[in-house]
């Protein structure tokens, strides 16, 4: 046994009673979130429909994926342009409205948050559906029809030429959650004594101070938040089905979690439904090592 392992036992024994405390999230984290990944991987190399034995087929499942599932190819490409799209740039979003709110007083401070947030604690979708409504009692349609700008009512949900770009804003604008908590909180936790000592190393504005010394005293908060932007945003599927129905007109919007959701809870190929699976999470962890190598670059 090497040094490094006889220090880690002996803060393990030292923090023994910490441990205990994390061990009941630990035995559930395992249950229903680690065994399931596994489970979902060792399904994918299988024929299984749910009734009969699942029979090993090895890559298979892959192989029609790529060279026989035309409509998965619809659903990666939407899906990596909504991803590309609503992840970084919500995720900048979230990133720069906690970095605003968190030098306002603090009554304003929480007013805002909680406007910024509220939406993700409502049934903002069916807000956005009366907003977007196709008919001319439509909000939207209502006053463009009023103004002039337009002469009959657009159909902003399920025109296959313009409810991608209408799905990508209300995306946005409901990607304010959590992680925008998170950021808040890293914002407001920043040691103020940080700025002072700045100041004398030559940091002369706000940018200054934000690049050098507030994002590198968050990082943690980063990838926390990070992490739960692009889980969002490779995971779209029930908002679009809220939106503009199952499926999308010309399958514009359809995404892998929809494309799962159909190829497993209508269709019952469960095998292939978790191979889909697999590829997404694969998909998540990679994305999710690139944000940490560039938040680790922060600062630099």
């Amino acid at each position: 046994m090497n040094a490094r392992q006889e220090y880690t036992i002996k803060l393990m024994k030292r923090y023994r009673m910490s441990y205990v405390m994390m061990l009941p999230y630990l035995l559930l984290f395992l249950l229903f979130v680690v065994v399931p990944v596994f489970v979902a991987i060792f399904f994918g190399f299988t024929d299984f429909d749910m009734i009969n034995t699942p029979s090993f087929i090895g890559f298979s499942n892959y192989k029609k994926m790529i060279l026989q599932d035309n409509l998965f190819l619809t659903a990666f490409k939407n899906t990596l342009l909504l991803a590309t799209i609503t992840g970084p740039v919500g995720y900048l979003l979230s990133l720069f409205l906690a970095w605003f709110v968190s030098d306002l007083s603090p009554k304003l401070r929480a007013l805002l948050t909680a406007l910024f947030y509220a939406p993700t604690l409502c049934n903002v979708y069916l807000v956005w559906q009366l907003i977007f409504s196709g008919d001319s009692s439509g909000f939207l349609n209502s006053w463009l029809l009023k103004l002039g700008v337009i002469n009959t009512a657009k159909q902003w949900l399920t025109d296959s030429d313009i409810l991608l770009g209408v799905l990508i804003f209300i995306l946005l604008f409901t990607s304010m959650g959590t992680g925008f908590l998170t950021l808040v909180a890293g914002f407001q936790n920043t040691d103020t004594s940080l700025f002072e000592a700045g100041a004398v190393d030559g940091i002369r504005n706000r940018w200054q101070e934000l690049w050098y010394i507030t994002l590198p005293s968050i990082r943690p908060q980063l990838m926390i938040a990070a992490v739960q932007s692009i889980t969002s945003a490779f995971g779209i599927g029930t908002a679009i089905d809220l939106l503009c129905g199952n499926p999308s007109t010309d399958y514009k919007a359809w995404t892998i979690m929809n494309h799962i959701n159909d190829v497993g809870n209508v269709r019952f190929e469960v095998g292939y439904a978790c191979a889909l699976s697999t590829l997404l999470f694969i998909f998540m962890v990679a994305a999710n090592r690139v944000i940490q190598k560039l938040i680790s670059k922060v600062g630099n």
